[in-house]
């Protein structure tokens, strides 16, 4: 059974429609990432399969007992207000010592339980929203844009620490990201959503979509192929443009 099963979920919210029949699931151990331009409902989405949200129409299956672990797109905190990371991991409620010590280290955040929240740089403030998100060991660990902010170096160290994390964990990963090239040569899955499910497939099906081209263009391909070249894996001999530089493609 997969971790969670979208069927046919429409959400409404002041009259205006924000998903319209969106069929989706996740199974055990894969990384899905879902992509779309700005307002194409990736966030309520997210939302909803965590439960903030309820659907206008249709259903959201979870196993029975899931833990997930949840990394907001963005999370203000009151740089006036002292707040240690220790102090943060244990809001609402109280956390053992050794487990909050043992989530930042699983996050590459070991060294941080002592700093304040204020003082933390961008990447060491989302490592820590991370080890918040793995204090209860989840199945499926969901991120919404959490590389937002971050430059790309720190973007990039990110990722290969989700990639560990899932290694260690053997959780599910559930993505939203704007940083195509990186996402969908990492992911097992890609979902294009604008408004509704455009197309889904593995990652080089859906860099080959018309529907997919039509939003993004078609720079994404020749990154895709080109990362994985530089990492040998195995690719169609057909990929002519393994060699074309990668680039963003616009969102």
């Amino acid at each position: 059974m997969s971790l969670v099963e979208v069927k046919n979920v429409t959400v409404r919210m002041g009259g205006n429609t924000i998903l319209s029949d969106v069929d989706f699931h996740i199974d055990a151990g894969e990384i899905v990432t879902i992509v779309g331009p700005n307002g194409s409902g990736k966030s309520t989405l997210l939302k909803t399969i965590v439960g903030a949200l309820r659907p206008s129409g249709g259903q959201v299956l979870r196993s029975p007992g899931l833990r997930i672990g949840y990394v907001p797109q963005r999370l203000h905190i009151d740089p006036t207000l002292p707040l240690t990371v220790g102090r943060f991991l244990n809001l609402p409620r109280s956390v053992p010592a050794p487990a909050a010590q043992l989530a930042l280290d699983e996050a590459g955040a070991g060294d941080l339980s002592d700093r304040q929240m204020a003082d933390l740089s961008g990447g060491q403030f989302q490592r820590v929203m991370l080890a918040r998100a793995l204090l209860n060991k989840p199945q499926l660990l969901i991120l919404d844009e959490a590389t937002q902010g971050l430059d790309q170096p720190g973007s990039a160290a990110f990722y290969r620490q989700i990639e560990q994390v899932r290694q260690e964990l053997g959780c599910a990963v559930l993505m939203v990201s704007h940083e195509l090239h990186v996402v969908m040569a990492a992911s097992d899955r890609v979902m294009c959503l604008n408004g509704h499910v455009c197309c889904q497939g593995a990652p080089e099906q859906v860099a080959s979509a018309p529907e997919y081209r039509a939003l993004f263009g078609s720079g994404t391909q020749g990154a895709l192929a080109l990362y994985r070249h530089e990492h040998n894996h195995t690719h169609d001999e057909n990929c002519a443009h393994d060699h074309a530089p990668p680039h963003e493609a616009a969102e």
